[in-house]
């Protein structure tokens, strides 16, 4: 009798592990699939990032002080096609500068971000120092107000920690800061950027 329920409780412990492993490599295929869904190796169609519309961004300053990081993920770019290389840069000068020169009272960058290099007569050509810049934005206001509008701010990804409410976009008061694909994650100045 003995050996009747050793057997039994033996078919028992088999059935309930049988059990249990079923719904392991049940439980592990769909992760395996919730996890492939839609990633073919690049971030996948679902996979988002933050990002500021350079045709809607009013360079209102709020991105230099609303993000959570300090200083922010957000710095300014230089569409270097669309730049005029101008002598007399109102991105990088003050309005109304004492000189054409670069002493820090013509500069209109509050921490000297923006470089700027003599190429020709009459062309400089203008770097920005991503470490030193901030995203105040006040280049890009005055490149759009007097100049090309070369000058544009974007978050950058590699600093960017992708807050699931970003508090940039949360304030932007033009609506420039959205979600895009990761696999586009720069919105480029003169481009479409509708997607």
């Amino acid at each position: 009798m003995s050996e009747k329920r050793l057997e039994k409780k033996t078919r028992r412990e088999f059935i309930a592990s049988a059990a249990r492993a079923a719904g392991v490599v049940g439980l592990g295929f769909t992760a395996g699939l919730v996890a492939a869904d839609g990633d073919d190796g690049d971030g996948g169609d679902d996979a988002f990032a933050w990002q500021i519309d350079p045709d809607l961004c009013i360079a209102c300053g709020q991105c230099a002080t609303h993000c959570v990081l300090s200083p922010s993920a957000v710095k300014c770019m230089h569409a270097f096609a669309m730049c005029g290389y101008c002598d007399l840069c109102t991105g990088y000068f003050e309005p109304d500068p004492n000189a054409l020169n670069t002493g820090a009272e013509n500069q209109l960058c509050p921490v000297g971000a923006i470089r700027r290099k003599f190429v020709e007569e009459p062309y400089y050509e203008y770097e920005i120092d991503e470490d030193l810049c901030f995203g105040c934005g006040r280049c890009v206001k005055g490149c759009d107000a007097f100049g090309n509008g070369s000058l544009y701010l974007q978050i950058k990804q590699d600093l960017c920690v992708q807050c699931n409410e970003c508090a940039i976009a949360r304030d932007c008061p033009s609506g420039a800061v959205k979600r895009v694909s990761v696999r586009h994650p720069y919105l480029l100045k003169g481009k479409d950027n509708a997607s």
